[in-house]
């Protein structure tokens, strides 16, 4: 797994598609940023939990960029029957990719912390127990991003279609909890609202709060989703 993880982190860093995602993740994130500074100055307070909150839409796109090659790219090559065959099990390979692109994701989230220390810098200080609550929320909402897009990147040989149906996939997910706000059945709008992401972020880990059933949200749809990769693998071993 160690191997694997540290294989997909040479090639993350020794890609220059890495370094453009990077650049379009911290150029919107600070386009964003500034406008919600101009905002906090002139019209209302700082909310500590923007930038994540914001996030929380944007990894919508940035997360299948991410993970679209991690076995789509294998399987192009031919690649993957090599992994296979090699003395290394499937959960190891799986596991090892995914960590590698919630390791990246991880490092470019501690890129933005610089914006609640701008916001004290200049004396609007936020509260640090909803930022510190936002980051943790987003952390771990991006892992379970991350992990439906290496579920599609399974399936497919093409980058491009692992990307496109990873994207389609997430945004319904993210689109439940809006859904959940129109629908007429009270039942239904709970229902649409514990399936969606947001629905397990925009109440509870933006808003300072910390509540179990969420982190569990989060950690159970990594764990299922990964659980069906190594499924996937094992049918293609099977072939």
């Amino acid at each position: 797994m160690w191997t694997i993880f540290r294989r997909e982190m040479a090639h993350y860093f020794t890609t220059p598609v890495t370094y453009l995602i990077a650049a379009a993740f911290y150029g919107l994130m600070g386009l964003y940023f500034n406008n919600d500074l101009t905002m906090s100055i002139t019209t209302r307070a700082a909310n500590p939990a923007s930038v994540p909150l914001f996030l929380s839409f944007v990894m919508v796109f940035f997360a299948p960029l991410l993970t679209m090659r991690l076995i789509a790219e294998e399987n192009r090559e031919g690649t993957v029957e090599l992994l296979l065959t090699a003395p290394v099990s499937d959960m190891a390979i799986v596991v090892g990719k995914f960590f590698s692109a919630w390791a990246l994701y991880s490092l470019l989230l501690i890129g933005t912390l610089v914006y609640p220390i701008i916001l004290n810098s200049l004396g609007i200080f936020p509260d640090l127990g909803i930022a510190a609550s936002a980051y943790i929320g987003i952390w771990l909402y991006g892992g379970a991003m991350l992990a439906v897009g290496v579920v599609f990147s399974a399936i497919t040989d093409s980058q491009v279609m692992a990307a496109f149906l990873s994207m389609s996939f997430l945004l319904l997910m993210w689109l439940g909890d809006l859904a959940g706000n129109i629908v007429a059945s009270f039942e239904l709008a709970e229902l649409l609202r514990k399936l969606s992401l947001q629905g397990h972020y925009s109440t509870s880990f933006a808003v300072g709060l910390f509540r179990a059933e969420d982190a569990v949200y989060f950690a159970g749809i990594i764990m299922i989703a990964l659980f069906i990769t190594i499924r996937l693998l094992e049918l293609r071993r099977a072939r």
